[in-house]
C-alpha cells in the first residue's frame, strides 16, 4: 500500500472498517510513514460545489509534484450510515 498498490490500500481500509485483527499495527506503521501528510473535509449540500473545488485542489497540489487521494463519503448512507463514493467522473484530475 506505501508502494502505490491501489489494491492493497483498498484492502486495507476494508480491514479498518471491519475492525480487523492487527489493524491498529498496522495503522500505526502506517502513520509512521505519512510525513508531511494533511487531510482536508469539505463538506456542503447537493451542488454546492464540493466535487468542483475537490477538482480545483487536485489539480493545484498536482502541479506541485504533490500525490494526492481523495476518500470521499456519503454520511447519509441509510444502509451504512456513510458509504464510500467513487467520484472519478467529475474528478480528473
Amino acid at each position: 500500500m506505501l508502494g502505490g498498490d491501489r489494491v492493497a490500500l483498498a484492502r486495507l481500509i476494508t480491514r479498518v472498517e471491519n475492525r480487523g485483527s492487527g489493524t491498529a499495527t498496522l495503522m500505526s506503521k502506517v502513520y509512521e510513514r505519512c510525513g508531511q501528510a494533511f487531510t482536508i473535509g469539505i463538506t456542503g449540500p447537493p451542488g454546492a460545489g464540493k466535487s468542483t473545488i475537490t477538482n480545483c485542489l487536485i489539480g493545484h497540489l498536482r502541479e506541485q509534484q504533490k500525490t494526492v487521494g481523495v476518500v470521499a463519503i456519503d454520511p447519509s448512507s441509510p444502509f451504512t450510515g456513510g458509504s464510500v463514493l467513487g467520484d472519478r467522473i467529475r474528478m480528473q484530475k
